[in-house]
């Protein structure tokens, strides 16, 4: 009886054992499961970390200088006093005008005679001329807002950017008379706001969540050439919001379709006239031979 006792035990024993190395089997790959996931996790975050800096090796991702002045007067805090893309509207107690002046819609006019006096306002809160006329200075020491000196705060590349901003966002920079159509698109483009999504004059750089790129594309360069191959497609765009060539590309379709900003159908609000104005506007913008006025 004892010996089956202790058989017993022994086998009781070893199928314990047993159960035990399955639990800790089991365990393990439990763990290891857990630790492949928490690594595709780590992935997957990391790969969407660095997509916009992947994006931007791979593809041929577009800046031009307005867009990054724009970025650049944001960062600095020049919408603070000159609002909300330099629209004016902030109150100036003691100032001539009763507030900080805008930077659109031709208001620049008003205090700059050139490229030069721009990066002057930039640099030193002044061009020169004014700062050296003591009216100037006695009216501008009555206000409550003065305009900062950035001159230790920014590179000389940046002033560029800067004004290349500001002169292109100035609303100064028209096409002449001689060809209607075109005179008549900046007019329906002003109107419309065309360049609230695209940027001053057709700049390019505001943000598009979803989009290949992750913005809105501009007019200016290669962003135009990849998207608008032809005057047929150029009337598409601003006729229909999109073109075969990309909505029916496997990827290209798929990033239109979950892109947060849709380019409008103008068509369907517009005369055919107006569309048509608009797109040989937006060939005249991609012409540049304005460019040398935002230098």
């Amino acid at each position: 009886m004892a010996r089956i006792i202790a058989a017993a035990m022994v086998l009781s024993s070893r199928a314990g054992l047993g159960f035990r190395v399955r639990i800790g089997h089991a365990q393990a790959m439990g763990r290891g499961r857990a630790l492949w996931l928490l690594a595709v996790v780590a992935a997957l975050e990391t790969g969407w970390l660095l997509y916009p800096t992947a994006r931007r090796v791979a593809l041929s991702v577009e800046e031009t200088p307005a867009a990054r002045g724009r970025r650049l007067a944001g960062e600095l805090g020049c919408f603070t006093c000159h609002g909300p893309e330099g629209g004016g509207g902030t109150k100036n107690p003691g100032s001539q005008e009763g507030e900080v002046p805008a930077f659109t819609e031709q208001t620049q006019m008003m205090y700059v005679k050139s490229t030069d006096d721009v990066r002057e306002y930039i640099l030193d809160g002044a061009p020169k001329r004014r700062r050296e006329d003591e009216d100037y200075r006695t009216r501008m020491g009555a206000a409550a807002l003065h305009m900062p000196a950035y001159r230790n705060l920014v590179s000389a590349a940046q002033v560029e950017d800067l004004v290349a901003y500001l002169r292109a966002t100035s609303g100064q920079i028209l096409p002449g008379q001689d060809d209607a159509a075109v005179a008549h698109g900046a007019e329906v483009a002003i109107e419309y706001d065309c360049f609230g999504c695209h940027g001053a004059l057709g700049a390019g750089g505001v943000s598009n969540p979803g989009s290949f790129k992750g913005y809105i594309p501009g007019f200016w360069g290669d962003d135009y050439d990849e998207l608008v191959r032809s005057d047929d497609e150029l009337r598409q765009w601003l006729a229909d919001g999109k073109i075969p060539r990309i909505t029916e590309h496997p990827i290209g379709g798929w990033f239109f379709r979950r892109q947060a900003v849709k380019m409008p159908a103008y068509g369907q609000f517009l005369p055919a006239e107006d569309v048509a104005a608009l797109g040989a506007y937006v060939k005249w913008i991609r012409a540049g031979s304005w460019r040398s006025k935002i230098q």
